[in-house]
């Protein structure tokens, strides 16, 4: 049957990189296998997890008399916790699984985990499975039923047959379904008849392992794993682990190749995981972006604020002199920050630079070239449309360089080189102290480019680094008028539409803005070039239009006033982001918020904190779930 499966599935190599990358990581996986009671850790695991997005829970357990019970739940984990409330939760192996629906609506029989057959194996499941439609039939032809609408279903009982038709252990049972398999997935599966091991996988979505004394742990990320041990293997492509009481781990490739695990150390630690005193998570990350951004910064920007280094670009800086162009590609947040590091790289370094959507440049057919230089930006390090970017640019002889936040991620180890945020985990789904770090990162860049390059002065070289180290500072001084922020933005909670205006490197920032605004207060907001306004969107201005101008006292300020007098002469209630001392604007505005003087390609830093204070506030006064928003999760990895 497999073999005959197998010639029915046609491939391309294009095509299998697509669907490498077709998935939701929205879902959450945990797993524990040791000396302890699992369940507590399990769900404790969930807890951690919550912020990517879900619909429903579950948790697999093997007890003492050797039966795998499964008990799922729709709803939030706290749900499923309800539902096992008089059930047996004993052992010490088990696995859990918070799940977005994807094939099959959300509800109890759809949620993992999913048993097979004969309910003797157990799986959790992130991923697409592609070809499960074609595996399905053949299964139902030699007498397997299903219960879910799931593909994830379809799998473990693939692994069932296979392990029973070949006679084989649960390892090559899981390799050889593998082989089988067009897709996506991170698995660990469960055998009620093996209660001393658990099988794992991964291809195009993450799992990491925690390795701790006598016992293991898995785990989507590393939040579930930071609380118990901080030694941790990144699991690879195509890699397929097995987790033994007593023993080492043991990973091999679906291919069967051997191979060694690479222990690291985490960098996380628990208190970075707790709120910390503040009523949410995005709040305590706005706040945090003094101390992240003069982490990103440290050991990069020297302590008489007088050089960069960073060593992603050192180690490979022919490859930036000599490019003939450079590629942002980017999704959401991340390609606002490319946009402003094509402002400044073109400022600086003069390299002509597109920024891309990752999901138009992947299907577009795009012209790269040998001598082109990429830049692919992702918070998670795990957006589907970027790595697949990543590896149509490679196909075509493109060096690639990532930056993101997270340590061990697919991107990372994807590009050629790059450089990470640091600014620590972010649990909160509206992106903040990672944008601003992504565009410290692409500041430093971009003024290490022009320096090797020549076309930037040793003297505008030294202010701008200057200035760039008291960033930190600066966003301290502007993060004191949150109580002024909170108390105007009750206002604006009435209404239905935004504009969010800005000019040069202040356009990308009046875009995110309102992208925020969209994420978390559900309010429709849209952020334009301020001289474009005229071209159509004015017609929109009237007393209930609310309007958000960023006017610093740089670059384009004059035609800035112009657009606001425009706007007012509507009668639009203006919100403006002034320069501290400017009274033209403000005189001008409903509402004003300062910011500190500094250079124009570093405005961006102090407009982004304003912007996000004020999404935070209306979406709390509107009663919005700030941390985890709607139909959103912390990174999507889905077309």
């Amino acid at each position: 049957m497999l073999q005959l499966l197998q010639k029915r599935i046609k491939k391309t190599k294009f095509a299998t990189v697509l669907q490498t990358f077709n998935i939701k990581i929205m879902c959450g996986i945990v797993g524990y296998i040791g000396k302890r009671d699992a369940y507590p850790i399990l769900i404790k695991g969930l807890h951690r997890l919550e912020y990517r997005g879900y619909d429903s829970a579950g948790v697999a357990l093997i007890n003492s008399k050797q039966e795998l019970k499964v008990y799922k739940a729709k709803g939030k984990v706290a749900d499923l916790e309800h539902a096992v409330e008089s059930k047996d939760v004993s052992g010490t192996i088990g696995i859990a699984h918070t799940r977005w629906a994807t094939h099959g609506e959300p509800n109890q029989v759809n949620a993992h985990p999913h048993y097979s057959e004969s309910e003797e194996l157990a799986i959790i499941h992130n991923g697409i499975i592609e070809n499960y439609a074609v595996l399905k039939q053949g299964l139902m032809k030699h007498g397997y039923s299903f219960k879910s609408e799931t593909d994830t279903e379809v799998l473990v009982q693939l692994i069932e047959y296979i392990k029973t038709t070949d006679k084989t252990d649960l390892q090559t049972a899981v390799q050889l379904a593998l082989n089988q398999v067009v897709g996506a997935y991170a698995i660990v599966v469960l055998d009620r008849n093996n209660p001393d091991e658990m099988v794992a996988a991964r291809k195009g979505s993450p799992l990491v392992v925690g390795i701790g004394e006598d016992e293991f742990f898995l785990a989507s990320d590393a939040t579930p794993i930071v609380e118990f041990t901080n030694k941790v293997v990144y699991v690879g492509e195509q890699e397929i682990v097995h987790l033994q009481r007593g023993k080492e781990i043991s990973i091999r490739t679906i291919g069967n190749v051997v191979k060694t695990p690479e222990i690291k150390k985490l960098e996380m630690t628990l208190s970075q995981l707790e709120k910390g005193g503040y009523p949410h998570f995005m709040l305590k990350e706005i706040f945090e972006q003094p101390t992240t951004l003069a982490t990103s910064m440290r050991g990069r920007v020297n302590i008489e604020h007088n050089n960069i280094t960073l060593a992603g670009f050192i180690d490979n800086k022919e490859k930036f002199l000599n490019a003939k162009r450079i590629i942002i590609t980017a999704c959401g947040t991340s390609w606002h920050a490319g946009l402003i590091g094509m402002y400044a790289i073109e400022e600086f370094a003069r390299i002509p630079v597109v920024v891309e959507y990752s999901s138009e440049f992947r299907y577009r057919s795009p012209v790269i070239n040998e001598d082109d230089l990429v830049i692919a930006i992702s918070q998670s390090g795990e957006t589907a449309d970027t790595l697949a970017a990543i590896e149509l640019a490679k196909s075509h002889g493109a060096f690639i360089f990532g930056i993101c936040n997270v340590v061990g991620a697919s991107i990372p180890r994807a590009a050629h080189s790059g450089c990470y945020t640091h600014v620590g985990p972010e649990i909160g789904v509206a992106s903040t102290k990672a944008f601003t770090a992504q565009v410290t990162v692409l500041t430093m860049l971009a003024l290490m480019i022009g320096k090797e390059k020549g076309t930037l002065s040793d003297e505008r070289y030294l202010q701008i680094v200057s200035e760039l180290a008291k960033i930190p500072e600066k966003i301290s001084e502007t993060l004191k008028q949150d109580d002024r922020i909170a108390e105007f933005a009750k206002t604006f909670t009435y209404a239905q539409n935004f504009i969010y205006l800005g000019r040069g490197y202040n356009y990308p920032i009046a875009m995110e803005g309102a992208l925020k605004l969209k994420e978390i207060s559900y309010i429709h907001a849209e952020g334009y070039p301020a001289a474009e306004m005229k071209h159509g969107p004015i017609a929109l201005i009237n007393q209930e239009m609310p309007v958000v101008v960023i006017a610093p006292q740089c670059g384009t300020y004059e035609k800035v006033v112009s657009n606001i007098q425009e706007i007012k002469a509507r009668k639009g209630r203006i919100i403006s982001i002034v320069t501290n001392g400017d009274t033209v604007v403000r005189d001008m505005s409903d509402y004003s918020i300062c910011i500190p003087e500094t250079e124009e390609c570093l405005v961006p830093l102090l407009a982004a904190i304003p912007l996000q204070l004020l999404a935070y506030h209306i979406a709390v006064v509107k009663g919005c779930d700030v941390d985890q928003p709607r139909n959103l999760a912390k990174s999507v990895t889905v077309e």
